[in-house]
């Protein structure tokens, strides 16, 4: 039996086997946006086996029972729509808009390789996929200036084993370890209706939309088993100041500051939020006017130096990060940096929080403002914090938080003891040479003798 549930803008359904089905109107018509967000991320991961949630974002366009592999793509390119998917530490989300008649073709792919993937799936697509993602981690990570700094936070802010200590792409290792035994069972123990959230925005009546994914997704059978989470809890503070120096070539110093705050959903996380866009949000924020405006040592980025790295289930992070102007060095950055954001705890005025305001309600609006988004922002909400109705009704959370409550949560979380660096310095041109003596020396001795 089907149950429903309505709210405001949006209805809600959960089929028998679990699925949760969220409708919603499309603000343009003739298109509907479909958003399927699978509760499996990188947190899901267990230690040596990192990298799977990833994997599996680019294993679902290469076939399954009934679809030949990059049909997928194929289909929805041939309709004129469009198609992605993207992975977190907290979900694997896959995403279509298609002209409203295509719906059912939508469905009925989305459906199938829910339930049929793994008979799809053979050594050869996985050795292909995992080429693919090794060769994404080399041009993203690893030959990336500044490409390591993600990977690099995450393992100064949560301790070795905790689910938040790697990043989404994974370990070479541990894709390379990967086998196809493992894939499947990765598959058959976090893909199920149950655990999907399935949202449609569209012109189509509700009761129309029920009846196309009843149709499709209805027989799919829930997952037999439910396979335990990691703990994400945080059992000690940082400890910090923690921090990593990394030297290598990178066109200028960049200074990456984290502090950790609540986690996402909490309200103390919305107070973090509206202390970042003071901090560094915008061309008005204090961070651009102090040092890409006043000083000027900082490299101008358009205002985007501050923002939160958003974790539902354990502390989120406050991320500052800035790259110097030529000729500026790192030290002298971070610390101008590090000066700014203890300013904080001393107070900001209200015209400071109204444009902080301001600026995070446009950005929201502009997320929500295509089917496709808002199809997003409430598959998020929904899976995350179990209420649809927050895609619309976000900027409330921020409207009563007081300029006080920004001061003092500055004053207990952007502290040293909560905070972690990384420093990425260029090499010297000493170093340099030095390493390329030494390599003309290696050379000379490993050569033969006459």
């Amino acid at each position: 039996m089907t149950t429903m549930e309505t709210s405001g803008r949006v209805e809600q359904y959960e089929l028998d086997n679990g699925l949760r089905l969220v409708t919603a109107p499309a603000s343009t018509g003739q298109v509907a946006s479909v958003n399927l967000w699978y509760g499996v991320g990188s947190r899901h991961e267990v230690p040596g086996r990192t990298g799977f949630a990833h994997l599996f974002e680019h294993l679902m366009f290469q076939g399954s029972g009934n679809v030949a592999k990059g049909e997928h793509f194929d289909v929805v390119e041939r309709l004129g729509g469009d198609i992605n998917a993207s992975t977190s530490t907290d979900r694997t989300n896959y995403f279509e808009t298609v002209p409203t008649h295509a719906l059912d073709s939508i469905l009925w792919l989305e459906a199938d390789r829910l339930a049929t993937l793994r008979e799809g799936m053979t050594q050869e697509v996985l050795d292909n996929q995992r080429d693919v993602v090794k060769n994404e981690r080399r041009q993203r990570y690893d030959n990336q200036p500044y490409g390591t700094a993600l990977e690099r936070i995450l393992r100064l802010a949560y301790p070795e084993g905790h689910p938040y200590h790697h990043s989404t792409i994974g370990s070479m290792a541990d894709l390379d370890a990967a086998d196809l035994d493992y894939v499947k069972s990765f598959h058959k123990a976090h893909y199920g209706p149950d655990n999907c959230v399935l949202t449609i925005v569209s012109d189509l009546e509700s009761a129309d939309v029920l009846a196309r994914v009843e149709k499709y997704f209805g027989a799919i059978p829930a997952r037999d088993f439910i396979p335990e989470t990691p703990d994400p809890t945080l059992r000690a503070p940082l400890g910090g100041p923690v921090r990593d120096s990394v030297s290598e070539t990178v066109p200028a110093a960049g200074v990456f500051i984290g502090f950790r705050v609540p986690a996402y959903g909490e309200r103390g996380h919305d107070v973090a939020q509206l202390a970042a866009a003071v901090l560094g949000q915008g061309q008005g924020s204090r961070l651009y006017r102090s040092l890409v405006v006043d000083r000027p040592i900082a490299a101008d980025d358009g205002g985007g130096s501050a923002d939160i790295l958003p974790f539902r289930y354990t502390d989120s992070l406050l991320l500052v990060n800035m790259l110097a102007r030529e000729g500026v060095a790192g030290d002298v950055l971070e610390q101008a940096i590090r000066e700014e954001v203890a300013k904080l705890a001393s107070g900001i005025t209200d015209e400071e929080l109204d444009r902080a305001r301001a600026v995070l309600e446009r950005e929201h609006l502009h997320s929500i403002a295509s089917p496709s988004g808002l199809a997003d922002s409430i598959g998020s909400c929904t899976q995350l914090l179990g209420d649809p109705e927050l895609a619309y009704t976000w900027p409330e959370r921020w409207a009563d938080v007081t300029a006080e409550e920004v001061r003092a949560a500055a004053e207990r979380l952007l502290v040293d003891d909560n905070m972690l660096v990384v420093r990425f310095d260029p090499e010297s041109e000493s170093a340099a040479e030095t390493l390329e003596v030494e390599a003309e020396a290696d050379a000379a001795a490993d050569a033969p003798r006459g």
